[in-house]
């Protein structure tokens, strides 16, 4: 196993808050601080295609052969947590998961809940029951750990929709997910593309009483508006820059500079402890064995941007560091 000690750090790092608390890994309780480097929304093995009439094939291989090198490249990079927001019914493994923390040195994180309407699983029966029920089913877990496993999660998410608005199912997750948050102390993370549907999803977590403070709007960058960006922020959540280094569509493809411009000026408005960084790895393609950024595409490029921006060490230091382990310190 790599010695955390001995990986180079992605730049300097300014002396800041140490993270208080501790957080939950696949490998057990550790303290936040840590946490070093944080990507905050990743997977490491993901299946999307088991929908009805669908015939897509969008997967992440959970091959130990290739994903494994690829965590030891960030590992060695100088990242030192990832977090894996793999769900039930599109391919979570705790014991996959714990092995990939024992053979990379990374720690990491495991999330729960159900994602969203076309990838909720049958068996979850997210139809026939009560948010009560569905939020006893998530507390189980984070208390006692997931299918006999023992192995816990340390956040609840990524919880999402499918379409620009909560369907009713969906709502159904969100107050569960609220409700357990709630009780456990967990933060909750987010799936909200191409739309201000997050506005929305933290209205339903504000309604089951969970701190804003404790819910990240995911894959913001996904929707590049700074008035949208800013409402979040006043009612006291946090964004995530997720989608860094897709390559999907024309927007992502080319649109990675004004997310530069985005986090620029939100940092010059004083609001870097309310960002997060990640990639959001789901697909063979962004692999550095088929041809992708791999796990290090913010230390081989986007942090490097931000740094000619004119980004400030010390806001990329509080937005990789200080924030996700505020976020996941419990």
């Amino acid at each position: 196993m790599p010695s955390q000690d001995a990986i180079p750090a992605p730049g300097p790092e300014p002396a800041g808050p140490a993270p208080a608390g501790y957080v939950q890994t696949v490998s057990g309780r550790i303290p936040a601080a840590d946490l070093g480097f944080v990507l905050p929304h990743e997977h490491t093995g993901i299946q999307l295609w088991q929908i009805p009439n669908r015939w897509d094939y969008w997967e992440l291989t959970p091959d130990d052969s290739i994903v494994l090198p690829e965590l030891v490249a960030y590992r060695a990079a100088g990242g030192a947590t990832l977090v894996d927001l793999t769900l039930a019914g599109v391919g979570r493994d705790p014991l996959r998961l714990r092995r990939y923390a024992e053979a990379s040195g990374l720690h990491i994180v495991m999330g729960a809940g159900w994602y969203r309407t076309a990838y909720y699983p049958v068996e979850a029966r997210i139809d026939r029951r009560s948010v009560d029920d569905l939020a006893d089913e998530l507390m189980a877990e984070i208390e006692t750990g997931v299918d006999g496993s023992g192995i816990r999660p340390g956040i609840i998410g990524e919880i999402g929709t499918d379409k620009p608005w909560l369907t009713a199912l969906e709502e159904r997750v969100h107050r569960a997910a609220g409700r357990a948050a709630r009780q456990t102390g967990l933060a909750i993370t987010t799936h909200s593309v191409m739309s201000p549907v997050g506005l929305a999803q933290l209205r339903v977590f504000e309604e089951e009483g969970v701190d804003p403070a404790r819910v990240v709007i995911g894959h913001a960058d996904s929707y590049p508006s700074l008035e949208h960006y800013l409402e979040i922020i006043r009612r006291g959540a946090n964004l995530e820059f997720d989608f860094l280094g897709m390559s999907f569509t024309p927007m992502e493809r080319t649109g990675e500079p004004r997310i530069v411009d985005l986090a620029r000026e939100l940092i010059e408005r004083g609001h870097a402890d309310r960002l997060l960084l990640s990639q959001d790895v789901c697909h063979n393609s962004q692999l550095k064995a088929y041809g992708g950024n791999g796990y290090i595409h913010l230390f081989e490029a986007f942090l490097p941007q931000l740094r000619a921006a004119g980004v400030p060490d010390a806001a990329i230091h509080q937005m990789t560091v200080i924030n996700p382990a505020r976020i996941l310190a419990t």
